[in-house]
């Protein structure tokens, strides 16, 4: 049961407070298409069969979650720097390279800039062309064996979250934390299928049983050849438009060059280096009186989950970031930032509070 609460972090909650996992979204897939009738279990079985490890392709984000419009520029804001906020409204595009488990590259075009994200292994380049620095950050990195020992015996969208190919944001990585999550809370069925990134494509619909949830329902395209996700669609209850997507608009199946996921900071970066500590291995109990760590809780189930951080775990982006703050509405007892999907609070004692529920839900948690 803790597995399976660890793994209804919702979708939405954990990129929003790492602004990492949706950098971008999606186009509506194309028109309708004749395919084969499956069931939802044949899809879902394709999904985990699938074979594709490579591909390259362009993807794109419209996100119309009603928060308001956030400056890139003024006093407390870094020339050229990008929140999770902004990354969170309108559209963006970006292209994205994929090699196997640990080699992936992603780089979103602005209007006057290029962003890249390339990860190689153990090295990872975050790179912003606005101002033209860089951040070099570098882990041990695992072996291929060392991956393959971490699958499933059967692999799907079951696969280790941690994997560094998981980081980037694309239609497979976002479907993996909803198919992972379904259960009885979940009704699944298939809708009409359609053409996606001129690929014929089964549409996988998931709709929450809970009345509780903001999420009205998802939607999965799934490549009809090979069983890779191509578009991931969220709507919310009460709006017309998709609340948010993400989906291929080009796509391919070999390998990229392997020249793709080296980089080499441009002549004049700032370039801030970073090292990213081995995870110890644990040889023997801590002792009795060791300091506990603290780790989220999760309270409700599926749909309705609340994540809560405890005082003084809540990552810099909550606390700091100024222009989250100009976002933040204040509340009793704190501030908080509510979109068509989800809702954060950030209590006066540090305490942070998500889901993809009302405020009222987050406030009734925290009085607990």
């Amino acid at each position: 049961m803790a597995r399976t609460k660890q793994r209804w972090l919702p979708a939405l909650v954990i990129p929003f407070a790492l602004a990492m996992a949706v950098l971008f979204g999606s186009v509506q897939a194309g028109a309708t298409v004749s395919l084969p009738p499956r069931t939802a279990d044949e899809i879902l079985a394709m999904i985990a069969r699938t074979e594709v490890r490579a591909l390259s392709g362009t993807v794109q984000q419209t996100a119309e979650l009603g928060l308001p419009e956030v400056p890139t520029a003024g006093p407390g804001i870094a020339p050229g720097a990008a929140s999770a906020l902004e990354l969170l409204t309108g559209s963006h595009t970006a292209r994205v390279y994929v090699d196997g488990p640990l080699k992936a590259r992603l780089q979103i075009m602005d209007r006057m800039a290029e962003r890249d994200v390339v990860l190689n292994g153990g090295d990872a380049w975050f790179y912003n062309s606005a101002d033209n620095s860089a951040t070099h950050l570098t882990a041990p990195a695992p072996s291929v064996a060392d991956v393959r020992e971490s699958l499933p015996a059967k692999p799907g969208p079951d696969a280790p979250s941690d994997m560094p190919v998981r980081e980037i944001p694309t239609p497979e990585s976002m479907a993996s934390h909803f198919l992972a999550a379904i259960d009885d809370s979940t009704e699944v069925s298939v809708g009409e299928s359609s053409s996606v990134a001129g690929r014929s494509a089964y549409r996988l619909s998931l709709h929450p049983r809970s009345t509780e949830t903001l999420v009205d329902s998802i939607a999965i395209d799934v490549d009809s050849e090979t069983g890779v996700p191509l578009g991931v669609e969220v709507r919310a209850k009460g709006q017309a438009e998709p609340a948010y997507s993400l989906a291929f608009t080009e796509l391919d199946l070999s390998t990229p060059d392997a020249a793709l996921f080296e980089f080499t900071p441009p002549p004049g970066a700032t370039v801030t280096e970073t090292a990213v500590p081995a995870k110890p291995v644990p040889t023997m109990p801590a002792p009795e009186d060791a300091p506990t760590l603290r780790h989220p809780v999760i309270t409700g189930a599926g749909w309705d989950s609340v994540i809560a951080l405890p005082a003084g775990s809540a990552p810099a982006e909550l606390t700091s970031n100024p222009q989250l703050s100009q976002a933040l509405q204040p509340v009793a007892g704190g501030r908080a930032v509510t979109t068509s999907l989800m809702s954060v609070l950030i209590l006066d004692d540090g305490r942070v509070y998500a889901g993809m529920v009302p405020l009222e839900r987050l406030q009734s948690a925290a009085a607990q």
